[in-house]
């Protein structure tokens, strides 16, 4: 009997790759040091799941490191704001799932994204009012397994489950030893899992 879900934001809860890459390219236009092309949404996508700093290195190969980091600050800094203020392409019927899910278990978002991203994605679909607490690693510093066992330890919780769409999901729930539901819609192909869903939605039929 699981008492709550802990919940990857993107690829399971929405898909903000256009939004961050509108901005992202805005802020690459100040850089013209930075010889690439504007950043696609298809790029950004096989980058979902990493961590920022591993996202610099894929996108600004050669780069250096202090201007990677100043630009990627930049990025993030203007991807929030935005998110917050226009929201990003959330699943369909996703509020009313998590609405009847929340009636029933405790509610948790741990994310491999930067400090901000998750408020930006309450803020801008009115959704913290669902969900008990909330991790990501730019808050902590930590990889997505330990932000998972913090959340776990902290809020006392005895049987959670974590939803997601990647490999590295699938290694941060084996990590805190806890079940993965796959969310098959997403942007990845893990090696496994316990539970596949195809839709958000399928998660009132499965819990």
């Amino acid at each position: 009997m699981i008492d709550s879900l802990i919940f990857d934001l993107d690829g399971t809860l929405w898909d903000a790759t256009e939004m961050i890459c509108k901005t992202w390219n805005i802020i690459l236009n100040e850089y013209p040091q930075v010889k690439r092309d504007p950043i696609t949404v298809e790029e950004l996508t096989h980058c979902m799941g990493l961590q920022l700093d591993d996202i610099g290195r894929k996108l600004f190969p050669g780069t250096a490191e202090h201007l990677r980091t100043e630009l990627m600050d930049k990025c993030c800094a203007l991807e929030c704001e935005y998110l917050a203020r226009f929201g990003g392409n959330l699943y369909p019927k996703l509020e009313e799932t998590l609405k009847y899910l929340s009636g029933k278990y405790r509610l948790f978002v741990v994310s491999n994204c930067q400090e901000g991203y998750i408020e930006s994605f309450f803020e801008g679909h009115n959704l913290g009012l669902y969900f008990t607490d909330y991790l990501s690693a730019g808050e902590t510093g930590l990889s997505k397994g330990e932000n998972n066992r913090l959340i776990i330890e902290r809020n006392k919780l005895k049987s959670p489950v974590y939803v997601g769409d990647t490999q590295g999901d699938k290694q941060s729930a084996d990590d805190a030893g806890i079940p993965f539901v796959y969310a098959a819609y997403g942007f990845g192909t893990p090696n496994g899992y316990d539970y596949i869903i195809h839709k958000f939605s399928e998660l009132a039929d499965i819990f």
